[in-house]
Formats: C-alpha cells, structure tokens, sequence
C-alpha cells in the first residue's frame, strides 16, 4: 500500500517521501522555519479530497466558500454549521496525509465565547478535522484563545474575511492605506501572541503581505497577497475552472475541467440519443450455454398472465 502511494506522489513530481507522512501543525511552522513553501487547497468531497490527499498537497481547507462553489449561495454567509460539518466528514474519509483544517461559518464563533469553542469542538469530534480557521483580527483574539485552551488548533485569516463582505462593500482588496496597512501587521502579531498556528492572507498589497510574512514567525498562506507568504491556498474549484461566476486578479486557471466536463456530458448526450452507447464492450452478458432456454421460454408464455399468477 505504501509504495503504491509513493507511487503516486512520484507520478505527480513529490519526490520527498517524508510527504508520506501525516502533517500536523507542528509541521506546517516547521515548514516556515526552514523556508519550504506551504501547499495548500480547498476542498468539499471525499473524491476531490482523495486526488489531493494523493498529489502530496500539505493543507486541504474546507472552507466556507463551499456556500457558492458547491452550495450555490451568493457569498460565504448562507452555509451553516451542519453543512460544514457534512462536507468536513466527507473530505476526512479521504485524506491520509495532509492537514485537514475547517472553516468556522458566519455566527458560529463571534456571537458567544462557549458556543465557538463547543462549534469549534463539533468540526474535531464530529467532522474529523485537525483544526479549524477564523476569520478577523485582533477583536477575536479571546475566542481564539478559549478555543486553543481547549486544545484545538486554529488558523487565522486576516485582509479580505469574506464573511464581512457587507462592511467591506464587496470583495475588495484590503490594507490600501497607511493606517489599514499597519492595523494587519498588528493584528497578525496579535493572533501569533494569542497562538495560531498559521495565518491566511487574502485580497492584501503584496508589499504589506511580505511584511507581515516577515513580522510573524507563524507561516502566512496568501491568497491574493503575492509570492512573499509561506505558503499559497486557492479555491479547488476556481483554479480548475469548474466555478466561473467571477475571476478575481489573483486567480489563476491551472485546468479547464469545466470545458472538459461540458465536452463530456454532450459525447454522452450524443452517443445516448445515437444508441452508440452502452455498446457490447459495456454491457453484461447472460451466460451462452443459458440464453437459448431462456429464449425459448420468454417465446412460450404470455408475460402479462405469467406475473398475474406471481401476483397471486
């Protein structure tokens, strides 16, 4: 089993089979330390999960905007806990070695210390995941805390937090200015004080971003805050061009699997509506020695007054 998997990892150019090994967060500051670069990805379902788990990917979040690329929500707030936790599970029963984090959704940890710690506590007990992501910056620190005391890793996520998209006015990129450029340094120092593992950067000057990557000695993961992080995540179903809704500066497209799904289904249709498919080659066959009596048999009765005597 283990040298199928190395297999695989060499397949898709990991070459390190210390990527074998289950990562932890211990391992993902370890990884800035040493100036590797963080991998990391969204994911939703167990399938998608499973082919990262096998490319050596170190972090698959499940984050909250499955609300739009999977849920089909306008934005990030419409997801709740229980679809959270549903998609969390999925993914785990597909993972092996990479760190799996959890999105925290909207109201699930700003309203009441206990319940974010208890909500917190159902991702790892119930959803499988290793820790779970917040967003915002300084003002969250104490439900941070109360949740790390409870012995549950958390990733920050500063800049564009989607879930205030409302305040923002839109996804708009954040730090511009003198002032808001010097409050993200200071709350990522903050969230590294309070003992996040890791810190997402999203929708941020990569001038501020590389600042702040140089102020914390948690690994920052950007996304849309240029090449200066630790590490890079993007939306699994955006870098594949599987959701198009929108394309933001930073996104880029590593697959067109949407074209490809599309060119998929209208062959389907095609051969379907042809009768080319299923040909022989995909169709099972009745036993040869068989097939004359059952012939000869289907040919003798009536069908219609054999199953009224079955009914019977």
């Amino acid at each position: 089993m283990l040298m199928n998997k190395q297999n695989i990892f060499l397949k898709y150019g990991v070459t390190s089979y210390m990527a074998l090994q289950k990562i932890t967060a211990k391992k993902i500051i370890e990884k800035k330390k040493s100036g590797e670069k963080i991998v990391t990805i969204t994911s939703y379902d167990y399938s998608f999960a499973k082919i990262v788990d096998d490319c050596g990917i170190d972090l698959i979040l499940v984050g909250d905007s499955l609300s739009m690329v999977v849920l089909g929500y306008k934005n990030t707030l419409s997801v709740t806990m229980d679809e959270m936790i549903h998609h969390t599970k999925a993914v785990a029963r597909g993972v092996s070695n990479a760190m799996i984090v959890a999105d925290m959704p909207f109201l699930s940890y700003k309203i009441d210390i206990k319940e974010a710690v208890k909500n917190a506590g159902r991702f790892i007990q119930e959803g499988g995941a290793e820790a779970v992501k917040v967003e915002g910056g300084t003002k969250i620190c104490p439900t941070i805390k109360a949740i790390i005391d409870a012995d549950i890793q958390v990733m920050g996520h500063i800049g564009l937090t989607p879930q205030a998209i409302y305040e923002f006015g839109g996804f708009l990129v954040q730090g511009k200015t003198v002032e808001a450029a010097k409050k993200l340094i200071m709350d990522a120092k903050n969230l590294e004080k309070t003992g996040v593992f890791s810190i997402v950067l999203e929708s941020i000057p990569w001038q501020i971003a590389k600042l702040i990557t140089k102020a914390v000695n948690v690994p920052t993961i950007g996304i849309g805050a240029g090449s200066y992080c630790d590490g890079q995540i993007l939306v699994i179903n955006d870098m594949l061009g599987l959701f198009t809704d929108f394309k933001p500066k930073f996104l880029k497209y590593f697959a067109d699997i949407g074209s490809s799904v599309r060119n998929a289904l209208g062959s389907y249709k095609n051969e379907v509506e042809k009768g080319l498919y299923p040909d022989k080659e995909h169709s099972y066959d009745f036993p040869q020695q068989d097939l004359d009596e059952i012939n000869k048999w289907f040919e003798s009765v009536e069908i219609e007054e054999e199953s009224n005597k079955i009914s019977e």
